[in-house]
């Protein structure tokens, strides 16, 4: 295959890591060209963070590291202010003044298509409408990374998610032996993401889990802060074995494809 350039759209620093980062890896193992572009700094998330720096600041410099990590050949911020979350996990009241959520959406779409043109770009990957777990930021990176695709005319668009089939099943059952925290509702996920059946990519990522871990590792900001261990500290105390095992696939849904398709690579054509 020749190499080609595939864009990852998220909404703050860390999403990559939860979401994306082991088909990011496997891409630029295999000499594809890597772009990730993240819409806010994620300056509105709960985190411990050094004297004298902003939240900003610190995610974006972990930002960095977690590109390194997974071989990205650019990182590019939109510059939109981190919508942040009501306590319930919805639109929060209170808001900055350019907040993504209250961004012209097909003004923050040129400046994304701006970076598909210039990059050339074959694929895109943003989330699912609803994304994902619903936080109004990732909602926006659908709606935004859709148009900008339109305008740029990139041809592969996929929509990163997670197959909540079996991870209701373990969350469900990890509840009996550990207690979550706050923040980590495992009803959310029972409409959250997407069922098994309307996946069209399937992309194993076991050879490069090291490295999704390690992007994991890079957001210490969001693994601290608040009164209990947030979702990513949680992830990181999964034994290696078992890590390699739960997170070793990736799923992402490419619309207009039959229903039952499997394909195992995003620049796996279809038909075949």
């Amino acid at each position: 295959m020749p190499p080609r350039t595939a864009v990852f759209f998220h909404a703050h620093p860390d999403d990559e890591a939860l979401l994306t980062a082991g088909t990011m890896a496997m891409l630029a193992a295999e000499g594809h060209r890597v772009v990730l572009v993240v819409a806010t700094a994620g300056e509105r998330g709960l985190a411990e963070i050094e004297p004298g720096e902003t939240l900003g600041e610190t995610r974006m410099k972990e930002l960095y590291e977690s590109a390194a990590v997974l071989g990205c050949a650019r990182v590019e911020c939109l510059g939109y202010g981190d919508s942040g979350l009501s306590p319930k996990g919805g639109r929060a009241d209170e808001r900055p003044d350019n907040a993504f959520i209250d961004a012209d959406s097909e003004e923050a779409a040129k400046a994304l298509a701006a970076i598909l043109q210039e990059e050339r770009a074959d694929l895109l990957a943003i989330y699912d409408p609803a994304g994902g777990y619903g936080h109004p930021d990732h909602v926006q990176v659908h709606r935004v990374g859709k148009r900008a695709a339109q305008i740029a005319g990139t041809e592969i668009v996929l929509e990163a998610t997670v197959n909540r089939d079996p991870l209701v099943r373990l969350l469900k059952l990890a509840r009996r032996f550990y207690t979550f925290p706050p923040e980590f509702d495992v009803r959310t996920f029972e409409s959250a993401y997407s069922p098994a059946e309307t996946i069209t990519h399937w992309v194993n990522v076991r050879k490069y889990t090291k490295q999704k871990r390690a992007s994991m590792a890079a957001h210490t900001s969001q693994a601290s802060g608040g009164d209990s261990d947030r979702t990513l500290a949680v992830l990181l105390k999964v034994p290696r074995p078992l890590y390699r095992f739960v997170f070793g696939t990736e799923w992402y849904v490419r619309r207009g494809l039959p229903e039952g398709t499997r394909l195992r690579h995003p620049f796996e054509k279809w038909p075949k």
